[in-house]
């Protein structure tokens, strides 16, 4: 990925003395020098060459020249950010609803089955540009691309800790959930659902005759169609609680 932007090597005494120039530097002078240093300010300026796949108002996408796979797109502002937290909520919006449009571009065009979305936000993220963007990388399977996060164990008291501050960060009232226990099964009731379910259960009988809308009154009988064995549907009905 071209992210690292080739510098010349500094002496000590300059390296002190950049330091200081931008110890002194206020906000809006510091983001001017480093959008000066950057080399894909250069490229959305024109003043380099790229492969240009996307351009409005506020971004711009490009192939990665260096790419993990064929269609590794780079999405970037136009304006300088060294950091998604600098951006205005609605330019951070817009580009990644372009990573969206250009990730479907992706699956219709280049006939992948999938694509992973990346931001490398700071360097103890992985970040290696002085500028944001969005890494676009269409996928398909066994491309042998491997990007699987570890899976770390954690007790419940630190997940607990770490959901506090980070929702009261956010202004989050970080309500712990109610846990309802499970009711007990007694040993009575998992006798009688056990003899339950080892009865015979019964088909539905066929059609019963009726007088004036009415039963007859008569004890109907009917054969049940597994074994012939006469049914007494009065017994029945007592037996589910009718009167």
């Amino acid at each position: 990925m071209p992210e690292q932007q080739t510098q010349e090597q500094l002496s000590p005494e300059q390296v002190k003395a950049l330091q200081e120039k931008l110890k002194n530097m206020s906000p809006e002078e510091l983001k001017e020098f480093q959008k000066k240093q950057c080399i894909f300010c250069q490229i959305i300026a024109g003043k380099v060459q790229s492969r240009k796949v996307y351009e409005d108002d506020s971004v711009i996408a490009i192939l990665d020249v260096n790419p993990a796979n064929p269609g590794h797109m780079l999405i970037m502002p136009k304006e300088h950010y060294s950091i998604m937290p600098q951006m205005p909520d609605e330019e951070t919006g817009h580009i990644f609803a372009v990573a969206k449009a250009l990730s479907n571009a992706a699956l219709r065009s280049l006939e992948v089955q999938g694509s992973n979305i990346i931001v490398a936000n700071g360097v103890a993220a992985g970040q290696r540009a002085q500028h944001f963007m969005i890494h676009l990388i269409p996928r398909k399977e066994n491309d042998n691309l491997n990007f699987q996060v570890p899976q770390k164990t954690m007790e419940d008291s630190e997940l607990k800790k770490i959901r506090k501050v980070l929702a009261d960060s956010m202004g989050t009232k970080a309500e712990e959930p109610q846990v309802v226990p499970l009711p007990t099964i007694s040993k009575e009731k998992r006798f009688i659902d056990a003899q339950f379910r080892e009865k015979k259960q019964l088909k539905k009988p066929k059609q019963l005759k009726k007088s004036n809308d009415k039963w007859t009154g008569e004890k109907t009988k009917v054969k049940a169609e597994d074994d012939g064995d006469d049914i007494n549907l009065d017994d029945i009905a007592k037996a589910l609680g009718a009167k």
